[in-house]
């Protein structure tokens, strides 16, 4: 449709601005359907099927051309007691656009969708039970669902008396539904992990926000701004007043940003192309440099002048405008302090994308806005807040040490993406290492910057933080001889890059040596296991077909890893559940496993390319491929995600994703092969 393509032509100019994103809109169930029935005259009677869509989503119409989607259908059961006259119309109207994908125009609904057939009854009651197959889209994802929903027609109900579906029926309709989405294997997502993902990056974005408010850009503002709100208003209650929706402007302007990322999602493909391609990395690991040199004093980043002078000259005008123009101000000149935070919020709300963008900038900008806010309703508390000086430098200092620890997050993600292989493990965090013990003697005054103002004495707070810098040092020093440091592993290269290691990972099996299966061996040499590994040695294949032979021929279930290469919750899994004792010695012992990477950008032979049902797009590397094949399959395209199958590929257990609680994961690979075992005895 155009707003694809729209969405796909501004996304290249926004790209910097976005940096990242995943696909989202993960719904179990984006159409509800419902059936009734209405007398027309004595034996004629109108079934009336009804779509509830999920906002965002969208229905394909009952009429599509050749080549297209998967148009909507209706089957009905072999009728008994009543017999079907003509066919199913439409009778909410359609929208048309034209799809740049399949080159037609195509028609489809949004919101709500409403059918009718009619029918004549041959008895005096009949059970109408209606079969749907259809596809439903959010942007450029789709989803295949079978439904089956139900309804009665009596023939001694009075015209135009609609009839609905009862208890027992519609009991009967959810368990059918649910039937269908085990045996197609749709997405199962677990909820409250999400809930409690946005929770916590809600809370750093928070603090981030508050962080930013002490950079050089932004806290000589405070008292300026509210200098402007208590002398240009007509009174204290006006000001106030101007002050909220100084405040709220804020949040609104940030918060769109956070938006803009959210709503101009285009796919999983192109998302992980995004995140993990060399060109974006590149910049962005360029910027990051260039604002720590910055921080450092080399140069000053000035934003255009005439921009912030030209909406400074409309909050001139005071009022609520003036107010808005005013906030507007305030974050364009921020932006050249706070720009790295803003950025890195974004890079890690790409991770989820839906609503964690927005959720970050919020929360950013809540922190950011709620000290002007205060001020203003406060003016005696601005008496309170410590004067603009040496200080202020030292935070600019300090960030900088801290932009440049992450910039090295972009470099790591093309190595690993492009499987370079030229930052070891332990070379990585040796810059680390060096970067904040030079961060903890700038704390205690050792080394001077070119802005620095002599410091006479260090204060329990900087030493405090010099502590913390030299403490985190420490920590890192046995990483540089393989340990594994579950801590910080997300942002760490794997330990398979480890050049250097001490000792051996050990796996502890608890109880009698002969309760162990110890035919551990793969069937046949792994595809691809020269440049492709497993964590903590276990063993393992990363196509898909080969490890499904071997699960069928050592009769056992497999474990699906969906992972990425410049994942970093995937590092954080193996490090903190995965190197757990009973964890390994289940997936050593139970499964087959294998890891399929969704950002390899490893070409596939011409034989092996496959056309995706989702998008009609053909995938010609091993990213590609296991990426869609986990969109198609399970309608999920985050990672990590776990799938457990038996060896007639049909779901053991509930998927899982990102989850640190040990025990829940253990209790995850028990259930696969309980319910392995069973149906094996069946």
């Amino acid at each position: 449709m155009r707003r694809i393509a729209l969405l796909k032509a501004l996304s290249l100019g926004l790209a910097g601005l976005m940096s990242f994103g995943h696909a989202s809109a993960q719904m179990d169930d984006p159409v509800q359907w419902s059936a009734s029935t209405r007398k027309i005259d004595d034996k004629k009677f109108e079934v009336i099927i009804t779509a509830q869509i999920a906002k965002g989503w969208h229905l394909y119409s009952t009429k599509l051309p050749e080549g297209g989607p998967l148009p909507t259908n209706f089957s009905f059961d072999k009728p008994n007691g009543y017999k079907l006259i003509g066919g199913v119309k439409e009778v909410s109207k359609s929208k048309t656009e034209h799809d740049e994908v399949f080159n037609l125009d195509l028609s489809f609904f949004e919101g709500e969708a409403k059918f009718s057939q009619l029918i004549e009854l041959t008895s005096a009651e009949a059970s109408i039970n209606i079969n749907i197959e259809f596809q439903a889209c959010y942007a450029d994802k789709c989803i295949y669902l079978e439904k089956t929903v139900n309804t009665v027609a009596k023939a001694d109900a009075k015209p135009d008396d609609v009839a609905q579906p009862s208890q027992e029926q519609a009991n009967e309709q959810v368990g059918a539904e649910t039937i269908t989405k085990v045996e197609r294997t749709e997405v199962q997502e677990t909820e409250e992990p999400e809930k409690e993902s946005l929770w916590w990056f809600f809370f750093v974005s928070f603090a981030a926000g508050l962080a930013g408010l002490l950079t050089p850009c932004v806290f000589p503002m405070i008292p300026m701004t509210v200098s402007f709100f208590m002398g240009k208003q007509q009174n204290r209650t006006n000001a106030i007043v101007n002050a909220f929706v100084f405040g709220l402007s804020i949040v609104a302007i940030y918060t769109s940003l956070g938006l803009i990322v959210s709503l101009f999602n285009l796919g999983s493909d192109f998302a992980n192309t995004l995140t993990s391609h060399w060109i974006t990395n590149t910049i962005f690991f360029a910027l990051f440099i260039a604002f720590a040199a910055s921080f450092f004093g080399l140069f000053e980043i000035v934003l255009p002048g005439s921009l912030a002078n030209k909406t400074d000259s409309k909050a001139d005008r005071g009022g609520l405008i003036g107010s808005f123009f005013l906030a507007l101000t305030t974050v364009i000149v921020s932006l050249s302090c706070v720009g790295p935070i803003v950025g890195a919020l974004l890079v890690e709300a790409a991770a989820g994308l839906g609503a964690k963008p927005i959720v970050g900038m919020f929360g950013f900008s809540l922190a950011f806005s709620i000290p002007f806010t205060l001020f203003a309703i406060f003016p005696s508390w601005l008496n309170s807040l410590p004067r603009s000086g040496g200080w202020m430098n030292s935070v600019k200092i300090v960030l900088g040490f801290i932009v440049l620890a992450f910039s090295l997050k972009f470099l790591l993600t093309i190595d690993q993406g492009y499987q370079l292989n030229l930052i070891s493990r332990e070379g990585y965090i040796a810059i680390w290492m060096a970067i904040f013990i030079l961060l903890g003697f700038y704390l205690l005054g050792k080394i001077k910057f070119k802005f620095d103002s002599d410091l006479q004495h260090v204060g329990v707070f900087r030493l405090f933080l010099a502590i913390a810098s030299f403490a985190f040092v420490f920590y890192l020093l046995p990483g540089m001889f393989g340990a594994p440091l579950k801590t910080v592993s997300g942002l760490l290269p794997p330990q398979s890059s480890q050049s250097f290691n001490m000792g051996v990972s050990q796996v502890v099996i608890n109880g009698p040596v002969d309760s162990v299966n110890t035919d551990r061996t793969l069937c046949d040499e792994p595809r691809y296991a020269d440049f492709l590994h497993l964590p903590h040695n276990l063993k393992g294949y990363f196509d898909y077909d080969q490890a499904l032979r071997c699960a069928r021929e050592k009769k056992k279930p497999l474990f699906i890893d969906f992972v990425g290469h410049t994942c970093a919750n995937c590092k954080v899994m193996e490090a903190q559940v995965w190197s757990d004792p009973r964890v390994l010695e289940r997936l050593r012992r139970d499964y087959i496993i294998v890891a399929l990477y969704v950002d390899d950008r490893t070409e596939l032979p011409e034989s092996e390319w496959v056309t995706s049902a989702r998008d009609g797009k053909v995938k010609k590397t091993i990213g590609k491929k296991n990426a869609d094949f986990q969109a198609t399959r399970f309608n999920v395209n985050g990672q990590p995600y776990y799938v457990l199958l038996d060896n007639e590929e049909n779901l053991l257990a509930e998927p899982k994703g990102f989850d640190l609680n040990v025990e829940s994961f253990i209790q995850f690979l028990d259930k696969g092969v309980e319910e392995f075992r069973k149906r094996n005895q069946q």
